[in-house]
């Protein structure tokens, strides 16, 4: 068990508008948004201008009724409007209940009516479409404030419905016609709020089938964001970060509470490469945070367009990032950033280090002339921090990173502890794990068997266990539900993440898989099949694996192969078929695949005997948010294995 000392940031008051007010305060020209108008080009708009557009709405709507302890359902992506909307309902003592585009139907139906929202903002007339499928299934909706227009067929529907719709530009407008009284009202309604009360409702992506409301309150993100200047030392005032995650999901919506306490700026894009890379040029971003896939999209993205260049071009690439690998390699042993699961000696560890390092240090600094500096101009010339978190990082994308000179923080945590728990500080970035227990967390690792806690004790470094947290951070609850609550947080407040993990004697933390994803086979071992995923998607072929095996005698698993790659092997080996799912099944390509596994999973790899894949099927189809993937881009396994059955019945015969 390890909790780490760290500097308060006490210019942080006790909930979250209040930060917003402090920061107006101290920094009021600085950029606190930068989106895009009409024409596409970034508008800049300061912490003066997006307080003041908060207070605003926050009259508007105290107005249609809006007041202390309602719950209102916040149903769109990442925009400039989100974040006025959040603290304006975050001012009046109300709290939001945020969910993505993406999500089903029946998914936000469901969420509206168990919470009771009465009220709710919607980001396009389809989203409010899709809730009004089965009006019945939401008793309690009544108001639906949307922030774009809705066709006249919507609106139509929603009249039919008993819903009143209301412009999110018309509530602008009321704002904006706000007496000095009701803005008053309003701050003192902000000092109202304690740091205990529920800022938001966020529920579970539903990997395990089972969604649970985690209520969030005030002093749950407050508690991290005090600390945020310790870890996060490299940053500035007036710094710009990149936005482009689901903002309803706990990791992004707490990156953009610590980007007003580092008083820094957001700048809103679209997580598609061609977009951000357009809009990084734009503005030239100084940080941004994203999920693994993100990172892997956009490392394949610029390996993909090395290639295109072919020649000497690739040549020099290709030799320029294997020597920024080695190279950092020898630099983490100099400089003593090995994980320490196990006692090292630093010293030895540098002895190793020390030759290669001087060595390639001249390549190295040729290659930041000739390879790596153009690869960062891309991402705008000047991002200093990246962050990623939301799941496991793949070892070959980290070090890609690395090579090219991007310092690439990986962070762990989970929604029910808002969510940070772990991120490699800046200082000590050391790759192989998910960083330094974050400040305002406290971490034990303990004995288990079978996801069940068999001693309260904590073991020591190296030990591996189930992952408990505790600290201020750790969520009020799930909202309804006192039983699950319990069977989640005990009585001293630890809470029990469900992941497995140890860790170092360097307070990391390293995560080496989920107690219920565990596949145990009929010869009784104990699989964690995120580990052999992540090592398959290290295959240039190979774009996601789903690995399943409970009760069986062997692993299996479903791959959904890179299909411009596959399609690149098959033009260059004379494989001709305008049938792509044909070619899926080719025997030259079934053989790629399986070789391509066979390199990845074996002894030499670490992988026991056991964790082989003998059978596996092709998908077609990459994975799609909504569908197998949850908001996050985490795999939904419960709903992978009810669409592809069929399937897996065959690996398994």
């Amino acid at each position: 068990m390890a909790k780490r000392k760290s500097v308060i940031d006490t210019s942080v008051r006790k909930n979250i508008p209040l930060l917003l007010r402090s920061r107006m305060i101290s920094c009021p020209e600085i950029t606190l948004q930068a989106a895009k108008d009409e024409q596409g080009i970034f508008q800049m708009h300061s912490y003066k201008q997006v307080y003041k557009k908060v207070v605003e709405m926050a009259c508007a709507l105290k107005r249609i009724g809006i007041q202390r302890g309602d719950k209102i359902a916040l149903i769109s992506d990442n925009r400039r409007e989100w974040l006025v909307a959040d603290m304006a309902l975050l001012s009046l003592g109300a709290a939001d209940v945020p969910r993505g585009c993406d999500s089903m139907g029946a998914e936000i139906r469901f969420i509206i009516s168990f919470v009771e929202c009465k009220i709710g903002f919607f980001e396009t007339g389809w989203q409010l479409a899709k809730v009004l499928e089965k009006r019945e299934e939401i008793p309690t909706l009544k108001t639906a404030i949307l922030f774009e227009a809705a066709t006249e067929e919507v609106l139509q529907t929603a009249k039919a419905a008993g819903i009143t719709v209301i412009d999110y530009t018309e509530l602008e407008k009321v704002g904006e016609a706000a007496s000095e009284a009701e803005r008053a009202v309003v701050e003192h309604e902000m000092d109202m709020t304690e740091g205990d009360e529920v800022a938001t409702i966020i529920f579970t992506s539903g990997t395990t089938g089972i969604p649970k409301g985690v209520m969030l309150t005030h002093d749950n993100f407050l508690a991290q964001v005090e600390v945020a200047r310790s870890v996060l030392t490299t940053t500035e005032d007036g710094e710009l970060w990149f936005s482009v995650l689901p903002v309803w999901h706990s990791f992004e919506r707490a990156f953009q509470y610590f980007v007003i306490g580092l008083n820094s700026g957001l700048v809103y894009s679209k997580m598609a490469p061609n977009i951000m890379l357009a809009d990084m040029a734009a503005v030239r971003p100084h940080g941004m945070i994203g999920v693994p896939r993100l990172w892997e999209s956009m490392a394949q993205s610029i390996w993909k367009n090395a290639r295109k260049e072919g020649g000497l071009s690739f040549l020099l690439f290709r030799f320029f990032v294997a020597v920024g690998k080695k190279y950092y390699w020898a630099k983490t042993h100099v400089k003593g950033l090995i994980v320490q699961i196990h006692r090292r000696s630093r010293f030895l560890d540098a002895l190793v280090g020390i030759v290669p390092y001087i060595l390639l240090a001249p390549l190295y600094a040729l290659g930041n002339i000739v390879v790596y500096k153009k690869v960062r101009d891309k991402f705008g010339g000047r991002i200093g921090c990246v962050l990623s978190g939301g799941g496991t990082l793949q070892y070959d994308t980290d070090m890609f990173y690395h090579a090219i000179g991007f310092n690439l923080l990986e962070g762990y945590g989970i929604t029910e502890a808002a969510p940070i728990l772990s991120i490699r500080w800046p200082s000590k970035a050391r790759s192989g794990c998910v960083g330094q227990v974050y400040p305002s967390a406290e971490i034990k690792i303990v004995a288990e068997e079978h996801g069940k806690i068999i001693s309260s004790e904590p073991l020591p470094p190296g030990k591996r266990g189930l992952v408990l947290a505790r600290g201020r951070q750790i969520m009020k609850g799930y909202y309804k539900r006192p039983d699950l609550t319990a069977q989640v947080i005990d009585e001293d407040g630890w809470l029990n993440t469900g992941d497995l993990g140890m860790l170092t004697y360097d307070n990391e933390i390293k995560i080496t898989g989920r107690a219920k994803d565990t596949i145990v086979l009929l010869g009784g071992e104990n699989i964690e099949p995120q580990v052999l995923e992540a090592a398959l998607r290290g295959s240039p072929y190979i774009e996601m694996a789903v690995i399943l095996g409970q009760d069986k005698k062997y692993l299996g698993a479903l791959i959904v192969p890179v299909k411009d790659a596959l399609l690149a092997y098959a033009q260059e080996h004379g494989i001709v078929t305008d049938d792509y799912e044909k070619l899926l099944e080719n025997h030259h390509i079934m053989n790629l695949i399986r070789n391509e596994i066979d390199s990845k999973i074996c002894d030499t790899a670490g992988f026991r005997i056991c964790e082989r894949i003998y059978r596996f099927a092709l998908l077609k189809e990459s994975f799609t948010v909504g569908r197998e993937l949850s908001g996050k881009q985490e795999m939904m396994r419960h709903k992978i294995v009810e669409i592809y059955k069929d399937k897996i019945a065959t690996l398994f015969e």
